[in-house]
């Protein structure tokens, strides 16, 4: 089982030459000067009439399932420095192993294009790694554990900072400032709840920001508070930042370290590219070093933070970052728009009311300065990137789409709505018909405490029907492209594939599917985390697909997807990550492992 055999023999001169010839017609295919399932595709070695056609890594006797519609399976792979050189079956991989050909044996194990990840925080979560971690804890006395054990080993004077706490362990979403007053006394505390829109802080926190029973809530935001009028300790939306501006920046190297903490999970799940959601200049220079330092194993897309009061203004800024800071494996020609907050605190922009109030929550924008916004950046040839979880958001965020289309003309644009919680049911067709990305997260699409508990009630049954529906968004016609969200919930494309399949929780098993209409088989799940989201990154002349001239990313499974019963999908193990043919994660206790090293 999964194990690798490697020649003594020396290099030749007529294998190097060979070893050329083949990257070269690889790139070629790539280009479109090669077809998918001929020559050098899949039907046998290609080369030179003599010229041995040799490979540096050969790996068969798997289910190598290709994301190529025209072969969509087959059992062998066979790579060249970077490259895919080959795709095909045992009995041919013969014709591609030579003297120094590394060869990792199969057992069945499945192949898969390397996983993309099209909506994730890479540096704010590694960075959240590091401080006090809440993320996974599943009660409020787990939670308050972990704080007080935060505040025990935070020198005194420092700021208790971290986050991850989930908004069902607490009523209505809202702990108290007094609860942390008496596991941290008198000290400063700031913690992110795990959606990031909201944030949980102490007495003393808010007495150094000067926060009041007379301070107004900010545009966009809101003070939750006590019957008093005095502030309760939870902070929505912009809110946070009447505290976080007082928190002590993290510098360069915090950013490094947290980008290599979520590089090590990300290939130990199988992702060899992602988009960075949301970053600002000191972000997009942690992921220029890392880099330039050869460190940077994930295919990097970033989104620039837009300035939402800035306007148009502001493309030149935002041309000048793309062009200071791209390079080598890092995008960057996105833009990241907010139009509105989350459904669990009553902050997402709604076309009709929370049941039981007059509120619609609040657009960050208005829809003529929205279409203007992004009428500007589309002008300047920027991808944009929405964040819309409200039917109104959703709309508005359409409407801009279509205000840019008609102002600059119609171009391959690959705008994306992320998010997308909850729609009005004739605003589906539209992704198609604009080109628009609908870039879900599947993780979130089962009925747990956060859809039971915060989302529901507030919407009525009607409404709730029309929460995350993946499938109806796909059989419109919408490119459909998956993300996590990480640290939002977990990054591991697996759990989020397994609950776009079952609707379910990962946790649970048998029936029970939440909204079943929208249950996504397999192969749509698959895609969406690779071929759909190699599009919304424009990589998909490059990944998301095992096609010869392709890049070699590519990940082995201990089992086949195909084989197993759907709520087992969670359970499966990578078990190697290759890069563009460098192997960048392998699990040292998998099957047959000690060969492979």
């Amino acid at each position: 089982m999964f194990r690798a055999t490697l020649a003594s023999l020396g290099r030749s001169a007529l294998h190097t030459i060979a070893r050329c010839l083949l990257v070269m017609t690889a790139a070629l295919a790539a280009a479109g000067c090669g077809e998918s399932g001929e020559g050098v595709a899949g039907e046998g070695p290609a080369g030179p009439p003599g010229a041995p056609a040799a490979s540096d890594l050969v790996l068969r006797g798997g289910a190598v399932y290709t994301m190529d519609p025209q072969r969509p399976w087959a059992s062998a792979v066979a790579v060249a420095g970077e490259r895919i050189v080959w795709v095909g079956d045992n009995e041919e991989a013969g014709g591609w192993i030579g003297p120094e050909t590394r060869v990792i044996e199969l057992d069945g194990e499945m192949v898969l294009p390397g996983f993309h990840d099209a909506h994730v925080h890479p540096i704010s979560g590694g960075i959240e790694l590091g401080e006090c971690d809440l993320n996974g804890l599943d009660t409020a006395a787990a939670v308050l554990v972990a704080v007080r054990a935060c505040a025990e080993r935070t020198p005194a004077g420092e700021w208790v900072r971290g986050g991850g706490w989930d908004l069902p362990l607490f009523p209505n979403a809202n702990p108290q400032r007094t609860t942390l007053d008496e596991i941290a006394p008198g000290r400063p505390v700031f913690l992110s709840a795990a959606d990031g829109h909201s944030a949980w802080v102490s007495s003393r926190a808010l007495e150094l920001a000067g926060v009041t029973a007379a301070t107004p809530d900010p545009p966009n935001g809101r003070i939750e508070r006590r019957p008093d009028g005095e502030p309760s300790g939870t902070l929505r939306e912009s809110a946070m930042g009447l505290v976080s501006r007082l928190l002590p920046a993290h510098d360069d190297e915090d950013r490094r370290d947290g980008l290599r903490r979520a590089i090590e999970m990300a290939n130990r799940f199988g992702i060899t590219s992602w988009l960075e959601a949301s970053a600002a200049e000191r972000s997009l220079a942690a992921y220029r070093a890392l880099d330039d330092a050869g460190e940077l194993t994930v295919r990097t897309s970033v989104a620039i933070e837009v300035d939402l009061e800035a306007g148009g203004g502001q493309i030149e800024r935002l041309r000048d970052l793309s062009q200071r800071y791209r390079g080598g494996r890092v995008r960057v020609q996105t833009a990241k728009i907010f139009a509105d907050g989350v459904i669990e605190a009553q902050t997402a922009a709604l076309l009709e009311p929370y049941v039981g109030s007059d509120d619609r929550g609040d657009a960050n924008l208005d829809p003529a300065s929205f279409a203007e916004l992004v009428t500007a950046l589309d002008a300047a040839a920027f991808q944009v990137h929405v964040h819309a979880i409200g039917d109104r958001a959703i709309r508005d965020a359409l409407d801009a789409f279509a205000a840019a289309r008609a102002a600059n003309r119609a171009r391959d644009a690959r705008h994306t709505l992320t998010h997308i919680q909850l729609f009005d049911p004739a605003d589906i067709p539209r992704f198609a018909e604009l080109d628009v990305i609908a870039a879900f997260q599947p993780l979130w699409a089962y009925a747990d405490t956060y859809i039971t508990e915060l989302t529901e009630p507030v919407l009525g049954p009607e409404r709730s029907r029309w929460l995350y529906p993946i499938r109806s968004v796909a059989g419109a016609g919408a490119t459909v492209a998956c993300g996590s969200d990480w640290s939002v919930s977990s990054m591991n494309p697996l759990l989020g594939i397994e609950v776009g399949v079952t609707r379910r929780s990962p946790e649970a098993g048998g029936d029970g599917a939440w909204i079943p209409e929208e249950r996504v088989d397999l192969h749509a799940m698959l895609s969406c985390y690779t071929t759909g989201a190699a599009w919304a990154l424009f990589q998909e002349n490059e990944t998301g697909s095992l096609i010869a001239g392709k890049a070699a990313d590519l990940i082995v499974l201990d089992r086949n997807l195909f084989e197993l019963p759907p709520e087992q999908i969670g359970d499966v193990r990578v078990l190697l990550t290759l890069l563009a043919g460098r192997e960048v994660y392998r699990d040292s206790s998998g099957p047959g492992s000690a060969a492979n090293r």
